[in-house]
C-alpha cells in the first residue's frame, strides 16, 4: 500500500464556465506544477481519474437532472427549462460538454475513494472535487454534480462505511448536508462564514439533522472577518469532539481555500497558517480513529494565483509527511513561470508576509461570538457524552 495517491489529469481543466467566471480550474495545474517543481510528487503518485457512470451520478441526482445536463452539454436545452434545473444562471452557466467535464470530476473523487477503501493507498487527494452545492435535481453555486455527496453514498452502499465529512470552505456545504440530513451513518461538519451576507445563506447552528440523522449535522457559522486563531480553535475543538462521538470508518475533507483574506468572494480573514494546520489535524485524527483512511477534495478558492496553490499543496505535503518543506521561499522556477500570467504579483513565500495581514478592530467581539456559536453547535454532543460517562 502506498502512503498517498494524487488524483489528477489536465482533462479536468475542461470544467470551465467561461473565461470571466470566478471558478477557474487552472488552479489545479498551478498546484500540481508547484508540487512538481519542488520535487514533492512523483509520476508513480499520480492516478488518473475515471469518468463517473450515469448509475453512479444517480446515487444522488435525479435521472431527469442528469438528462438535462446532457442536453445542455449539446446546446439542446432552452433557457427556460435550464433554469428549472439551476443551469444557465450567472453562477452556473451552461457550456459545451459540461456533462462529461462534471462527470470526470465526480469520477476523480470516486477514484480517490477506491484508492483508500480498497487498500491501495492510505490517503488520497482529488483537488478537482469538492463541488458541495449541487442538489438532487438542481445545479447551484458553480456546482453541477455533487461529487462529495455521490462519494459518500458510494462508500455507504459499496463498503458499508460510516463517514465523517468535514467542510472548511467559507461557504456552507449545503448540498452535502441536505443529502444526508436524516442519515445516521453520515456526519457532516461545516465551518463557514455566516450566511447573513454570503451564499448560500444556510448552515445555521440549529440545523442539526432530522429523524435518525438528528445530531449528525454540525454547523459552525463564524462571523465575517474571523482570523486564524478563532477559526482554528473552532475547527480543532469541533473535529476532535465530533470524531470521538461519531467514531467513523473514514474521513472525507472538503478543502475550500476561500476563507483566506485575499479571496475576492468572501469576508473571512484566515491566512495560509490556517491551511497549514487544517490537513495536519485531519491526518492525525485519521490515524487515531480510521486506520489512516482519509480522502481530501478541493472546493472553493478564487484567488487562484496567490492563495490556492500554496493552500492545496499543503494537503499533499501533509499526506506524504513533507509539510516541513512548506517553509521559506517558493521555488524560483514556479514563480518565474507563472508570474507572467498572473494579474498581480505572486507571493514568493509559503507563508503570508506579516505586513500583509489585515488589522481587525472587532477581533475580541468576533472571537467571543464564535465561541458562543461553538458551544451551541456542540451542546447536544457534549450532553450525550456526559450522559454516557
Amino acid at each position: 500500500m502506498k502512503k498517498a495517491a494524487f488524483i489528477y489529469s489536465e482533462k479536468q481543466l475542461a470544467y470551465q464556465f467561461n473565461k470571466n467566471h470566478p471558478f477557474n480550474h487552472q488552479r489545479l495545474n498551478l498546484t500540481f506544477d508547484l508540487l512538481k517543481k519542488m520535487n514533492a510528487i512523483q509520476d508513480e503518485d499520480i492516478v488518473l481519474p475515471r469518468m463517473a457512470t450515469d448509475e453512479e451520478l444517480a446515487l444522488i441526482h435525479d435521472p431527469s437532472f442528469i438528462d438535462a445536463v446532457k442536453a445542455g452539454s449539446r446546446g439542446e436545452l432552452s433557457q427556460a427549462v435550464a433554469q428549472n434545473f439551476g443551469l444557465g444562471t450567472d453562477d452556473t452557466p451552461m457550456f459545451a460538454n459540461m456533462h462529461e467535464a462534471a462527470a470526470l470530476l465526480v469520477g476523480g473523487t470516486l477514484t480517490a475513494v477506491e484508492q483508500v477503501m480498497e487498500g491501495k493507498a492510505q490517503h488520497a487527494v482529488h483537488l478537482g472535487g469538492g463541488l458541495h452545492h449541487g442538489f438532487r435535481g438542481k445545479a447551484s453555486g458553480f456546482c453541477i454534480y455533487n461529487d462529495s455527496s455521490i462519494a459518500i453514498e458510494y462508500m455507504r452502499q459499496k463498503y458499508g462505511a460510516r463517514i465523517l465529512y468535514v467542510d472548511t470552505d467559507a461557504h456552507h456545504g449545503d448540498g452535502v448536508q441536505w443529502a444526508f440530513y436524516d442519515e445516521p451513518n453520515v456526519c457532516t461538519i461545516s465551518i463557514h462564514e455566516t450566511g447573513r451576507y454570503l451564499f448560500p445563506g444556510t448552515g445555521n447552528v440549529n440545523e442539526k439533522g432530522q429523524g435518525e440523522g438528528y445530531g449528525f449535522s454540525i454547523n459552525l457559522p463564524i462571523d465575517a472577518f474571523t482570523e486564524d486563531d478563532s477559526f482554528l480553535h473552532l475547527y480543532e475543538t469541533a473535529f476532535r469532539e465530533v470524531i470521538d462521538f461519531f467514531k467513523p470508518d473514514v474521513i472525507l475533507t472538503q478543502n475550500g481555500a476561500d476563507a483566506h483574506f485575499h479571496d475576492p468572494l468572501t469576508h473571512l480573514c484566515s491566512s495560509i497558517r490556517t491551511y497549514h494546520e487544517i490537513p495536519r489535524l485531519a491526518h492525525k485524527l485519521a490515524h487515531e480513529y480510521c486506520d489512516g483512511r482519509w480522502i481530501a477534495v478541493g472546493g472553493g478558492g478564487y484567488d487562484i494565483w496567490r492563495v490556492v496553490p500554496r493552500a492545496w499543496a499543503m494537503i499533499w505535503l501533509e499526506m506524504t509527511d513533507q509539510l516541513s518543506k512548506a517553509e521559506g521561499a517558493l521555488p524560483e522556477s514556479w514563480l518565474h513561470q507563472w508570474q507572467a500570467h498572473a494579474p498581480e504579483p505572486l507571493i514568493s513565500t509559503w507563508h503570508d508576509p506579516k505586513d500583509s495581514l489585515p488589522t481587525i478592530p472587532r477581533r475580541a467581539e468576533i472571537n467571543e461570538k464564535n465561541m458562543k456559536t461553538l458551544e451551541k453547535a456542540l451542546y447536544h454532543i457534549r450532553h450525550e457524552m456526559k450522559t454516557q460517562s
